[in-house]
């Protein structure tokens, strides 16, 4: 399998099962996408803004929400095989791309895996084992966290920064190393990650200080 981002916004998704991993599933994708949950009854479980609809996932009723939403994607996430085979089923039929939680990973079953994810937006740092080891992935998607504090303010920092070299007229090369010397440097991480009061200050004069060495003096921050 290959890793890919795939935007979903203005997207459908269906999750078929609503016990704790449909849950998380539809947690995942209604953060982006329409999702719609179908089982005929909810685990006291956290489906953040998906909607739930509670109806039997036999194929009539199926085919009539793959027909109303039209999804990118199907989750197959009930504990009975053989009705998560008949949503895949009915899945692919309709054009759909599908994710059996009771396969995880499996090439046969699945279109596409659901990795572990480590999320400081806009940065977002996905694990997988292909299916194989759940736990691993996990424990990497952990130490991954701990990690990567403060890699989405150094995202919107360097963002800006990029910008803000490209209007000062700073030539692509020289733009480049200021930005590989910034997001290397252990005293931006070290402000972004304080909670202090001052640490903006920090982050500027650090920047600054690395620009002045990496561009032509003529730019100020």
């Amino acid at each position: 399998m290959i890793p890919l981002a795939f935007d979903f916004t203005d997207e459908s998704v269906l999750v078929v099962g609503g016990g704790t991993v449909g849950a998380r599933r539809a947690r995942r994708f209604a953060r982006e996408a329409r999702t719609v949950v179908l089982s005929p009854a909810f685990a006291a479980a956290d489906f953040g803004d998906a909607e739930l609809v509670r109806a039997r996932a036999d194929r009539e009723t199926l085919d009539a929400w793959l027909s109303r939403l039209d999804p990118a994607l199907v989750v197959a996430a009930t504990d009975d095989g053989g009705t998560n085979e008949t949503v895949a089923a009915a899945a692919r039929s309709a054009g759909a791309l599908v994710n059996r939680a009771d396969h995880a990973g499996e090439r046969a079953f699945d279109d596409v895996t659901v990795p572990a994810t480590v999320r400081d937006d806009p940065v977002t740092i996905a694990v997988s084992t292909g299916g194989t080891s759940p736990a691993l992935a996990k424990r990497l998607r952990e130490r991954i966290g701990e990690a990567v504090d403060g890699a989405g303010a150094m995202a919107d920092l360097t963002a800006g920064l990029r910008a803000d070299l490209e209007a000062a007229g700073v030539p692509p090369e020289e733009r480049r190393d200021a930005l590989r010397a910034v997001v290397r440097s252990e005293p931006v991480w070290k402000a972004l990650r304080s909670a202090d009061t001052k640490s903006d200050q920090a982050v500027d004069d650090a920047v600054r200080r690395i620009v002045t060495d990496v561009v032509d003096t003529e730019y100020t921050t």
